[in-house]
């Protein structure tokens, strides 16, 4: 039997419909009942997925309660584990206008729900930081805590604060201006304040943003149950009017733990917490590989509208990252398959290719008009072949300005959103248009494309990563990005993927991270005399290790100690040992002949480091003891007179006789040299006189070969 998948999650959504539209409310606002959504990460995925159970619970629990006085949607309204959202394809078809599932089809999804309770075996991962409680004492500790997808966590870095719980509006549903609480630090120089909030009855988003216009730092958000963490998503296209404007990190923490630090603050106790992001992400070494999971379609809202703005922003930093060889960058695009019942329907003919093997939801929620899922799988096709053909010619960062252009010259509301207005950017980008064409296929074949198929397993999560549900979701060295979707926060997250001292300058800089060597030159060894010093910036903080100056290697702990080392080490303060000068006379104990250490040369004493003493030969008769002569000290040597007459030192005369028995034996040798000369001149000379007056042997031995050939002319 073939196994249904998690493409489909369970949601009991609230929806406010306004009074009249279905003839069922008693106010200005009605509530409609629970309603099926399907998330649109697939309809059903390729491989079996696990149905988030807990997740599911939790929803009924919501839809079940009726205790909700606020016309606000009564939950989170955000996604749990298994990231639910809308999706147009098939929810529209099941209902009608008012939410409510139209009756033939309603036991078709109680079908599909219940093969999927049984047969579903897949994941979400929920991305997490860890929080240390450093007092009080009683809760003292290292705790996890689930990252909130929206704001800016702070990946890589650390962020200490005080814990605050406000004595009202402990939901932060409303402004903390309307009961005069702030939570900004009344003097300079105090910790930053984090704001503990109980979770229900509104957004995340506006819970964040209410405590941010308060002055809180990071947001402490507890469950308001027991069980395991859920990642909170940022809401959909009705509550996004503060998301891009939330900067602070928000955190999910249990509901245990939250109630300890609720007690500690009631108490009076100074609760202080450490909110870790260094190790969220992993950092192996000087290379980061990134994904980004997206899409073409540009009607869908504020969603659609945050991708290409951040593609935009993004675009300059990524080639630069690219070009280098820093990053590593993969774009993918989320489809999904239509259940084998359905392939012949109107909607998966409409939103799927190649018979309901890939499939996007319809762009304007709207079967009878504009474009439809289809023209979007078609064109997330064309985007993924354009990166394949770059990436084979050695230029993967020109799908940047593929995106970006297409994105500005072929817009669905000028209608234009077409291959034919994809080749047009293709070509202007100089790539191969027929490569592109091969690698799309047709769209109408009843086969499955390869491209597509993969983008679909990559889909499935993997090792440490979980499934990709979120759209759009930036996958940094394979863990999942929380946060908002922002050149700077995403930026600050890939530099937290470098291992340490290999960041690119551009994750050193003041915008993204803070120069800790600035400050009393973060405690590391310094040479102030020379400008050296220990202390490296990097993007996770300082680090004090000793340096390499004009290739000259320093060797010590990099705290208190830091010495030259190897050739060249004389160069640089003298490799740390004595020096002196006296009458234009310059005497060191350091010698590049030697990687280490300090010695005194001859005629001196000492350790060589902070001083090096004459040695007086003449008072340690050491030297120029024979009888009549006369010992004077000098620096570093002495004088000795014999006999009346001045002699120089030992070394002294020794250079002397050097140079003395070197002329000797230059003269010898020239003397050998002009006798051997001499000797060949006068042999030459005699043996040309007696030629003239007898035949010698070889002139004899010439006479009779040439009588000989005469002979052979007879």
């Amino acid at each position: 039997m073939k196994q249904l998948a998690v493409g489909v999650w369970l949601a009991f959504a609230w929806t406010e419909q306004p009074a009249g539209d279905c003839g069922d409310s008693d106010s200005s606002h009605a509530r409609t009942h629970a309603a099926v959504e399907i998330a649109p990460a697939r309809l059903l995925p390729p491989h079996p997925h696990p149905l988030d159970l807990a997740g599911f619970r939790r929803s009924v629990d919501l839809a079940a309660s009726s205790s909700w006085e606020s016309p606000s949607p009564p939950q989170d309204s955000n996604r749990e584990a298994a990231g639910r959202r809308r999706s147009s394809l098939w929810w529209s078809s099941l209902t009608n206008r008012c939410g409510r599932m139209r009756g033939p089809v309603r036991w078709a999804v109680v079908v599909v729900v219940m093969a999927m309770v049984e047969a579903a075996a897949g994941r979400f991962v929920v991305e997490k930081n860890s929080l240390r409680v450093t007092s009080p004492e009683g809760i003292k500790g290292k705790y996890e805590c689930a990252i909130g997808n929206f704001g800016v966590p702070q990946y890589g870095g650390t962020l200490h604060g005080w814990v605050e719980y406000p004595k009202s509006n402990q939901k932060a549903c409303k402004s903390f201006e309307d009961f005069d609480i702030s939570f900004k630090s009344t003097r300079s120089g105090g910790r930053p304040k984090f704001v503990l909030i109980d979770r229900g009855q509104c957004y995340f988003t506006t819970k964040a943003w209410n405590a941010q216009n308060a002055g809180a730092a990071a947001v402490l958000v507890v469950d308001d149950k027991s069980e395991p963490l859920i990642t909170m998503d940022n809401p959909d296209d009705a509550g996004t009017e503060h998301l891009e404007n939330i900067t602070i990190p928000s955190v999910l923490i249990t509901k245990k733990l939250g109630d300890d630090l609720k007690k500690s603050a009631e108490n009076g106790d100074m609760v202080s917490v450490l909110l870790d992001w260094r190790e969220s992400l992993p950092h192996p070494d000087e290379r980061v590989e990134y994904e980004f999971w997206t899409n073409s379609n540009d009607e869908c809202g504020p969603k659609c509208d945050m991708q290409m703005d951040f593609v935009k922003s993004f675009r300059g930093t990524a080639q630069i990252l690219e070009k280098k060889g820093y990053t590593q960058f993969t774009p993918h695009y989320i489809t999904w398959y239509c259940p084998e019942a359905f392939v012949v329907s109107k909607q998966c003919k409409s939103q799927c290719i190649n018979h309901g093997r890939y499939c996007a939801p319809d762009p304007e929620q709207d079967f009878s008009q504009g474009y439809d899922g289809k023209d979007v799988v078609v064109q997330n096709l064309h985007q993924i072949c354009v990166f394949k053909a770059a990436n084979e010619s050695g230029k993967p960062w020109l799908w940047w300005d593929y995106v970006h252009d297409f994105s500005i010259r072929c817009p669905m509301k000028e209608k234009k959103y077409t291959p034919e207005c994809a080749v047009h950017v293709i070509k202007s980008l100089g790539l191969d248009v027929e490569k592109i064409k091969k690698c799309v296929g047709d769209p109408e074949a009843d086969e499955e494309n390869p491209v597509l198929k993969a983008e679909q397993d990559a889909q499935i999560g993997h090792d440490k990563r979980g499934d990709v549900t979120i759209l759009p979701t930036l996958v940094i060295n394979n863990r999942q990005y929380r946060g908002k979707l922002d050149k700077s926060a995403v930026l600050k997250a890939v530099c937290a993927g470098f291992e340490e001292t290999t960041e690119p300058a551009i994750c050193l800089s003041e915008d993204v991270q803070t120069n800790e060597c600035l400050e009393n030159n973060g405690g590391c060894w310094q040479d102030r005399d020379n400008n050296v010093t220990a202390c490296k910036d990097t993007f996770r903080g300082r680090v004090c290790e000793c340096p390499v100056v004009k290739g000259v290697k320093f060797v010590g702990d990099g705290y208190t100690n830091c010495e030259a080392s190897g050739i060249g080490r004389c160069e640089i303060k003298n490799g740390g040992c004595w020096k002196e000068t006296r009458n234009g006379k310059t005497i060191s104990a350091c010698s590049n002949e030697v990687s280490e250490g300090c010695k005194c040369p001859p005629g001196f004493k000492g350790d060589g480091i902070k001083s090096c003493e004459d040695i007086d030969e003449c008072k340690e008769k050491l030297y120029c003891q024979c009888k009549g002569c006369s010992c004077e000290n000098t620096w570093g040597s002495y004088e000795c007179s014999c006999g009346g007459k001045e002699a120089t030192s030992a070394v002294g005369w020794s250079f002397l006789w050097v140079i003395f028995f070197g002329l000797v034996l230059a003269g010898v040798g020239a003397y050998a040299v002009y006798k051997y000369r001499l000797r060949s001149y006068m042999d030459s000379e005699i043996r040309a006189i007696m030629a003239q007056y007898m035949p010698l042997d070889n002139q004899e031995a010439a006479n009779q070969h040439h009588v000989a050939h005469a002979g052979d002319d007879i």
